[in-house]
């Protein structure tokens, strides 16, 4: 055995049949696979602590989390080895040791998702994107996602009985475009409430549809109040993408 080490998990799942990320009573979830077989693999119990939570149905193409282990890691062997073990709709990309400070969540910089829409029938999308009956104008779309860098309160948006001290995020960037026969909207914040990226592409397709005005956006954000926003984008449509670090925090 070798001294205890932190590393850093970058994975990949597709969501639709856990009930999100965070383990529960009932509910079989992402973070109960991965510790199970982690556990299987080192042949003691391992617990994982993620970058966030992702809600029953949503994908991630990109999720960090990250565990400690006193056992040496060969990581191609390690990478093999797990993915075997694991259920077909979790994969493990690649492992790196970190310090013994760095946290999956709260080491995070920022967080990026991107969602999906398509506006033609295709039976090999339907389990990772919102099929829309209707095509929605980018522009106003666009010209309302602008918006949302001008405001850091987005109570609105937000599952309403969270348990958060506060509903302040800081937007990056957001914006849709038009891409391989897709509408993608791309969004980076420092934080995001529970909810809160189904709930702004909701509100964004209805105003794209002419249901609401772009400028409109102003007033719902600072309504805070859950029911001025649109209703909810299915999850099936969203995708966890990039978790940003500082490199100073990995050891190789």
């Amino acid at each position: 055995m070798s001294e205890r080490k932190r590393y850093f998990l970058d994975i990949s799942y597709k969501g639709t049949r856990f009930h999100g990320w965070q383990i529960q009573e009932n509910a079989f979830t992402v973070q109960e696979a991965l510790e199970a077989g982690l556990s299987t693999y080192f042949r003691h119990p391992v617990s994982v602590m993620g970058s966030g939570r992702t809600d029953t149905g949503v994908h991630a193409s990109m999720q960090v989390c990250h565990f400690e282990s006193n056992q040496e890691i060969e990581r191609i062997k390690f990478i093999r080895a797990i993915n075997g073990i694991l259920p077909k709709d979790i994969s493990i990309n690649s492992i790196r040791e970190v310090k013994a400070d760095a946290h999956a969540r709260f080491s995070a910089i920022s967080r990026s998702y991107i969602y999906r829409i398509i506006l033609q029938k295709s039976p090999f999308l339907e389990d990772y994107v919102w099929r829309h009956y209707f095509n929605p104008d980018i522009d106003r779309m666009n010209e309302a996602a602008k918006i949302l860098l001008e405001h850091q309160d987005f109570e609105c948006f937000s599952k309403v009985h969270t348990e958060v001290k506060h509903f302040r995020c800081e937007i990056k960037s957001a914006h849709w475009e038009q891409k391989d026969g897709e509408l993608q909207f791309h969004i980076t914040a420092n934080r995001f409430l529970r909810g809160m990226v189904r709930a702004i592409v909701g509100t964004l397709v209805s105003i794209g549809l002419g249901k609401i005005e772009p400028e409109e956006m102003h007033q719902i954000i600072e309504s805070r109040n859950r029911m001025k926003a649109g209703k909810s984008a299915p999850a099936c449509g969203l995708f966890l993408s990039h978790i940003e670090y500082s490199e100073d925090i990995y050891i190789d």
